[in-house]
């Protein structure tokens, strides 16, 4: 009798979800280009300073070739769990113009997480 009381009075108790910690394994962060770019500088940077705040290993892969094409191919085809992540540049959204038989599209297939950063500039300053 009680329980048939109590039913209607269920929907307004607050609900708790037990999320996993995150991240609770290694995470991989692809890079496009071969190792000693800028790129792979700016990735192996950042998977430091993540690693060392997340208390996780970040785990920095070149998977250089196709002007990154091969990195976010393998990226967009990973199980989408956050912990495979892509180092994204200007190089990715030139492929879009460049190549007509992608196997992705870029703006649809990847969802943007953090900002690592938003160009260079260089300063020129006449001797």
């Amino acid at each position: 009798m009680h329980l048939i009381a109590a039913t209607p009075a269920l929907p307004a108790l607050p609900r708790m979800a037990w999320a996993e910690a995150y991240p609770s394994r290694p995470v991989h962060l692809i890079v496009g280009f071969p190792p000693s770019g800028a790129a792979d500088l700016i990735s192996r940077l950042i998977g430091q300073w993540l690693s060392e705040r997340l208390g996780q290993q970040i785990v920095v892969e070149n998977r250089a070739g196709a002007s990154s094409n091969i990195a976010t191919d393998l990226v967009i085809h990973a199980t989408p769990d956050g912990y495979t992540l892509l180092d994204l540049t200007s190089v990715n959204a030139w492929n879009v113009a460049l190549y007509d038989n992608l196997k992705f599209d870029i703006l649809n297939d990847i969802v943007p997480v953090a900002s690592i950063y938003r160009g260079i500039a260089v300063l020129v300053v006449d001797p």
